[in-house]
């Protein structure tokens, strides 16, 4: 063809989408076939031709619902990394880990190695009565071997109805044969604070997860605690290490213990301001010195009240910066029992920071001293393909100061040391204690000796 053609062509078809006059140089199929472009019934058009030659040439004989469930999966998925599209199956796993019951085992697990780690039975689960021990590796489930399953797909199968049989095959350090354990669910009720009371009345509060009850468990542990010690708490450290999130409603009632009033979070929907929530006066732990421990793992919620009281000048930040997850995801329920996971906002910190891609950056920085393997890289958010980019609208934020290379000793005469320098020691998962010390100085776990020191006054607390 012609290149003068071609540049006609071209500059016919500028014509017909700028000037009124050259409408009529346009020919009418060309502005139909365009519309129908545009309209989405076009696009509805191609999926369904593309379902009938699947039907009808594919080289065997095909599920058409399960390529109509493929097809909506596809479609959310290709939104960003957090958007879902969940059939009644993997709905009902999301429903039972928000509520904090479901029927299973009762094994808290680590996926972020090859293999799924053990981390702790959960207390009179069947998995602790069947002598499931932490540390222990499952390497097959109901003698089917794990290696290239997605840990959705494993959860989903450890997990099943009360009274139903599953059975797992565990290698355990120091056994040369596997145990075969064959174990029968139970409705599992999982807590999502862990509390203690620390040496010189500091108060250590560890969240999980953001579930239904997460704040109401809140209150009933630090009462418990609180009768132990008068006139009150030395000092509060909120662990939110290897928290993915949760429910942010009770993210909100749990930082409004620990405010005494202004924002805790806004969201915006494309660029407008939707929500902003704010903290009451009525609080039952607003007063004494406060460190939060954050790390790659605190994620979403986690971040959301990290942000809150780091922005009030209620807590220090001590740890690393956070994953970066800071979207919100409506749910909404579809027939059938599945259900779609929509972000439609985002959340800011009260300054106007946004957590999304960029995390919480605490006021002191820790480095993990620890490493899962030797080629182990960190991911967050911003790693993730197609994140959405967060835009900050308010200050820069500080940069944080570096915790001590040199040991510091408090009054006591310990030096205070990082831990697990060549990999994670036995007492440490993901660089958290596995069993909080009445006095963490000095402890394996880095960045808890570090809050713990700046609660308590041996070490300056930046402000």
């Amino acid at each position: 063809m012609p290149t003068s053609f071609v540049r006609r062509l071209t500059l016919l078809g500028a014509l017909c989408a700028v000037t009124p006059w050259a409408a009529t140089m346009c020919s009418p199929s060309s502005a139909r076939a365009a519309s129908e472009r545009d309209s989405p019934y076009h696009l509805l058009d191609q999926l369904s031709r593309v379902l009938v030659l699947i039907e009808n040439e594919y080289v065997e004989p095909v599920d058409r619902a399960r390529l109509i469930e493929g097809s909506i999966k596809g479609m959310v998925a290709e939104l960003d990394p957090h958007s879902a599209y969940l059939p009644a199956r993997d709905y009902s796993v999301f429903r039972g880990d928000t509520e904090g019951r479901f029927g299973g085992i009762g094994v808290e697990v680590d996926f972020s190695g090859d293999d799924v780690v053990v981390i702790a039975p959960i207390e009179n689960s069947p998995a602790e009565r069947a002598g499931v021990q932490p540390g222990d590796r499952i390497v097959a489930i109901d003698n089917l071997p794990i290696q290239n399953k997605a840990p959705e797909a494993l959860v989903r199968e450890m997990r099943g109805a009360p009274g139903s049989k599953v059975s797992i095959s565990v290698k355990r350090k120091g056994v040369d044969k596997l145990l075969h354990l064959q174990l029968t669910r139970e409705i599992i009720r999982v807590s999502s604070i862990a509390a203690k009371l620390l040496s010189g009345g500091v108060l250590y509060v560890r969240v999980k997860s953001f579930q239904n009850g997460t704040h109401h468990e809140l209150l009933t542990n630090i009462g418990a605690l609180r009768k132990q010690v008068k006139p009150g708490f030395a000092g509060i450290i909120l662990d939110l290490r290897n928290n993915p999130g949760g429910l942010v409603n009770e993210a909100s009632a749990v930082a409004d213990e620990f405010l005494t009033g202004g924002v805790i979070y806004t969201t915006r929907h494309r660029q407008s301001v939707v929500r902003e929530a704010r903290a009451r006066r009525s609080g039952a732990l607003q007063r004494g010195p406060m460190v939060v421990l954050v790390n790659e793992f605190s994620a979403s919620a986690a971040e959301l009240l990290a942000g809150a009281l780091q922005d009030n000048h209620r807590a220090a930040l001590v740890g690393a910066r956070t994953f970066g997850k800071g979207s919100v995801q409506t749910i909404v329920d579809l027939p059938d029992g599945s259900g779609l996971k929509l972000t439609t906002a985002l959340y800011y910190t009260p300054s106007g920071q946004a957590i999304q891609a960029h995390g919480v950056t605490p006021d002191v920085l820790v480095e993990a001293a620890y490493a899962v393997k030797p080629d182990y890289e960190v991911v967050r958010e911003s790693d993730l393909d197609g994140h959405i980019p967060g835009v900050d609208s308010g200050e820069p934020p500080r940069a944080p100061l570096i915790a001590p290379t040199e040991p510091a000793t408090p009054a006591g005469g310990t030096p205070v040391e990082a831990g697990g320098g060549e990999g994670e020691s036995d007492e440490t998962h993901l660089g958290v204690a596995r069993v909080i010390p009445d006095d963490p100085t000095g402890g394996a776990d880095f960045a808890l000796s570090i809050g713990y020191q700046i609660v308590t006054g041996v070490l300056s607390r930046r402000r």
